[in-house]
């Protein structure tokens, strides 16, 4: 009996021990499926264009998992997935000299350049990032006509549904990962 007793307590110790362990290693597991890169860029430019860096951690996180040499099917390059009209759009506007498409590949330029466009488009939507999300992914033109849409949208202001699958799907993954990179990373915006 006594031994029965040793053998279920040290069973019950180890049992312990390795749930108490495999919790401490949770986060550890986490940033690997949730890693953060070029985080001091993001900071940075997400302080530039007054936008939450864990939003911007997110953006990333969906469009290109990080992945700074990132092509899409339809072209978008980099991190932020920028596609080469959309990179000449906003080199125009931010006076960026000699820019070409392979600058899209540069961290630092691909993540100025997609929160540049964030904010632009949070200024368009009255910072409603669920229409900031939807444009990003689908397109302004296809947001602005689904606000149009009674059977899409509420007084134009909203959207009830999103018509697109990817679009859809684009903004569900970036909220969540919105969530995950706000509460797993420390954010000091202030340096």
């Amino acid at each position: 009996m006594k031994r029965r007793k040793r053998i279920g307590l040290i069973t019950a110790v180890v049992l312990f021990c390795i749930a108490y362990f495999a919790v401490l290693q949770i986060p550890v597991l986490a940033k690997m499926v949730y890693p953060l890169y070029f985080k001091e860029e993001i900071v940075k430019y997400s302080e530039e264009y007054k936008l939450s860096a864990p939003l911007v951690a997110a953006v990333i996180k969906t469009e290109s998992n990080f992945n700074v040499f990132a092509e899409s099917g339809k072209d978008a390059k980099g991190l932020m997935q920028i596609t080469p009209s959309t990179g000449v759009w906003i080199a125009e506007k931010l006076t960026v000299n000699n820019y070409n498409e392979d600058m899209l590949f540069d961290p630092e330029i691909n993540i100025r350049f997609g929160c540049w466009y964030l904010r632009h488009l949070a200024d368009y939507y009255d910072n409603n990032f669920a229409l900031v999300f939807a444009a990003y992914n689908g397109g302004r033109g296809n947001v602005d006509k689904w606000l149009e849409n009674n059977q899409i949208s509420r007084e134009g202001e909203d959207m009830t549904s999103i018509p697109f699958e990817e679009t859809r799907n684009f903004v569900s993954r970036v909220n969540r990962n919105y969530k995950v990179y706000s509460k797993l990373y420390t954010w000091d915006e202030t340096k």
